[in-house]
Order: structure tokens, then C-alpha cells, then sequence
């Protein structure tokens, strides 16, 4: 697997690194409630979990529901994301 990717901009991106998501690209099978988590995700910032092999950059996004805490992971692709610079 690859260690880095880029983003928007061209910037290297690696694990631990902070990105904001400009984009997805939702699964056209989501019901209407998985649907508004994912879009409800751009303009998030998010820490890499990992890359994969195609470069995607991969993220979590924890939400709190009144069942409790649910998690949502989306695979970023360089013109999904912008490196944030802390």
C-alpha cells in the first residue's frame, strides 16, 4: 500500500495527517438516512486512518444519535480532500 497521497492542491497526504473533505462520492444504493450522514461529511475535517492501494485516503466521522454513537468511513480521492495545516 502506498504511505502517502495528495491532495487538492498537490500536497502530500499521509496517515495521522488532517484533511478536509470537499467531496464524496455516496454509494447510489444508500437508503435517504445513510445518505444525509455521508453528505453531511463535506466540510468536515478528519484525521487519515489509512491509504489504500488506489491512493484513497481513508476517514472516520463519529456522530452521536439518540441510539448512541455511530461511525461513518469514506474513502477520499485527491480532489475529495484538502490537507489542514494545524
Amino acid at each position: 500500500m502506498p504511505a502517502t497521497t495528495l491532495d487538492c492542491k498537490g500536497l502530500t497526504v499521509a496517515n495521522g495527517d488532517c484533511v478536509r473533505i470537499l467531496s464524496i462520492t455516496p454509494d447510489p444504493d444508500l437508503d435517504e438516512d445513510e445518505l444525509d450522514l455521508f453528505m453531511n461529511m463535506i466540510g468536515s475535517s478528519c484525521e487519515v486512518e489509512r491509504i489504500d492501494a488506489d491512493g484513497a485516503a481513508w476517514v472516520v466521522v463519529w456522530w452521536s444519535c439518540s441510539d448512541g454513537s455511530v461511525t461513518t468511513q469514506v474513502g477520499l480521492y485527491p480532489h475529495q480532500m484538502e490537507k489542514v495545516t494545524r
